[in-house]
């Protein structure tokens, strides 16, 4: 005997009340005079035979989805935003939307109670200076993770730890504080005397707390890097950093290729901040980069596993997908 579930005329009117008309499973129990459970049954049975076909539209208006999901298996990173570009937008305007679109995502992300470290530069500068307005937290912590006392500025932006956090602040909703350091010390001596300062370290207490990271990726081979630009490395320096087979760093601190730090000791341990050691114990580190420029930046910080969620362009993304193929992927 044919049982009611499999009643195709039946399964038809069960997933017609469902998905057309809305209604609950109760509901169509109740209509129908059958049990919750048939309905579930039907339901399935209905997506089984193809009566009940399911299809995603992405609403965004482009279709970078597929490209998000190769960087995330390949990487294993927790979350990839690939933000639209035209070919008709200047590499300014472009710049705009990526600054614009991780704006939003970091507002989005936030939570109620979020110690949030931040580094410093003009990426992250870029981000809080968007035009965007945003319903203000009320319950977020920016911590600067480096060292910021200086009287220089970037293009006429203070682009320091400490003011990207009041920024980050100000922007989002929350309070901030600050550590009152230069970024960069002549020897770790003197550095490691000063930390222990108690006017000064609590700032280590505050980095424990960090639970999300926001990080912008730097390059040593632009001529306009910020450490440059702000007086903390010279360009013979940066030079060495580049020769050495630095590829970027995350807040003043470097690394190749690999991830691996170990080259650049001699640089990092003069830096004021957190170690990039540390930070790799911080739950989500959200790198933001733009453009191709950045990608073995961007390869180099996934391997170490100084990132696991990344925001940046399509033109990034692709080339960094052709920078991790494996020889006979090239072929």
């Amino acid at each position: 005997m044919k049982k009611i579930v499999d009643d195709e005329r039946l399964i038809y009117k069960v997933c017609s009340l469902y998905y057309q008309d809305n209604m609950n499973q109760k509901e169509i129990g109740d209509y129908l005079g059958v049990s919750r459970s048939s309905v579930l049954r039907m339901l399935q049975k209905g997506r089984e035979s193809g009566i009940v076909t399911i299809e995603l539209h992405n609403p965004a208006t482009y279709n970078y989805g597929k490209l998000e999901k190769n960087l995330e298996n390949r990487f294993g990173l927790k979350d990839v935003v690939i933000v639209e570009e035209s070919v008709l937008d200047t590499k300014d305007e472009s710049a705009a939307h990526l600054f614009g679109q991780a704006a939003d995502y970091l507002h989005n992300s936030f939570k109620e109670g979020d110690q949030i470290g931040v580094t410093m530069g003009q990426t992250l500068n870029s981000v809080v200076m968007t035009n965007k307005t945003f319903e203000k937290h009320q319950n977020l912590m920016f911590v600067p993770m480096v060292g910021g006392i200086s009287q220089s500025t970037v293009d006429g932006e203070d682009v320091q730890g400490n003011e990207i956090a009041r920024k980050f602040a100000d922007k989002f909703g929350g309070t901030y504080t600050q550590f009152l350091s230069p970024a960069v010390f002549s020897n770790k001596m003197v550095l490691d005397y000063f930390l222990q300062e108690k006017a000064i370290n609590y700032i280590l207490d505050e980095f424990k707390k960090i639970n999300v990271a926001v990080l912008g990726l730097g390059i040593p081979e632009r001529a306009d890097h910020t450490l440059l630009k702000a007086g903390y490395v010279t360009a013979r320096e940066l030079r060495m950093l580049a020769d050495g087979g630095a590829v970027g760093d995350i807040g003043l601190q470097f690394f190749d290729k690999d991830g691996s730090t170990e080259k650049f000791k001699f640089f990092n341990e003069r830096v004021a901040a957190m170690s990039l050691e540390e930070m790799k114990n911080i739950p989500v580190r959200i790198g933001i980069a733009n453009g191709e420029k950045k990608a073995a930046s961007v390869l180099g910080a996934i391997k170490g596993d100084l990132i696991n969620v990344l925001i940046t362009n399509a033109e990034c993304a692709r080339h960094l997908l052709d920078l991790s193929k494996e020889p006979e992927e090239s072929d």
